[in-house]
Order: structure tokens, then sequence, then C-alpha cells
């Protein structure tokens, strides 16, 4: 019986990923940039750590915007009209991860700008 709930929960998760996925644009945008990060690490074959970083990251900004969903759906839910808190709550939640992707940003620059440096370095001098 524990079974049948934990498979039970786990396709619950997954039908919210998959809600995210389809009806939230800046869950696209994330993947798209997710995308573009893991493809990016495997080019430049980053350190073992860096993945775990990047990785961490890319789970953290698409967790949070999740979070962001499920807030915004639920302050829906409880009211049609305008309420000064209900936007509030929708703002903080957005901030949040606003907060995080932006602290990705950097994150991202710090690991892959060595490699840049390396990458753009050695073009130049091929080209000579």
């Amino acid at each position: 019986m524990r079974w049948k709930r934990f498979v039970a929960s786990v396709w619950y998760a997954l039908n919210g990923i998959r809600l995210a996925v389809c009806y939230e644009r800046n869950m696209r945008v994330h993947l798209v940039a997710a995308i573009i990060v893991v493809v990016a690490a495997a080019v430049f074959r980053v350190s073992k750590m860096e993945w775990l970083v990047l990785l961490i990251t890319i789970g953290i900004v698409i967790s949070l915007e999740i979070v962001n969903s499920a807030i915004e759906r639920t302050v829906d839910l409880v009211t049609d009209e305008y309420r000064p808190l209900a936007k509030e709550a929708k703002d903080l939640a957005a901030g949040a991860v606003l907060v995080f992707a932006f602290l990705s940003i950097i994150i991202g620059i710090s690991i892959f700008l060595p490699y840049l440096h390396v990458f753009f370095k050695n073009s130049l001098h091929f080209h000579k």
C-alpha cells in the first residue's frame, strides 16, 4: 500500500512539472537557459565541482519557479478581485525567483568566464 502512495505522489509531482512547463512562459525560458548551460558545460568539459554547482543552481531556479507558480495560483484561487496583499504575495514570490536567477547568472559567469577566455585566446592565435 505504501508503494502505491509513493508512486501516486511521484505522478502528482511529475504532473506539477508538466503544468509548469506547459503553462508558464518563464519556466520555458529557464529550461532553455538550463539546456544552453548544460551544453556549454559539456563542450567546455567543466570540472565535477563546477558541474555540481551548475546542476544545483539550475535545480534551485526551476524549483523556485514552480513554487512561484503555485503561490500565484493559490492567490488567484483565493480572490478574483484586486487586493494589495494578494499582489504583494505574488510580487514577493516572483522576487525570490528573480534574486536567484540573477545569482545564477553570476555563478554561470564565474564558472564559464575562464573557459571563454581560453577559448577566445586560442581562437585568436589560431587565425594569425
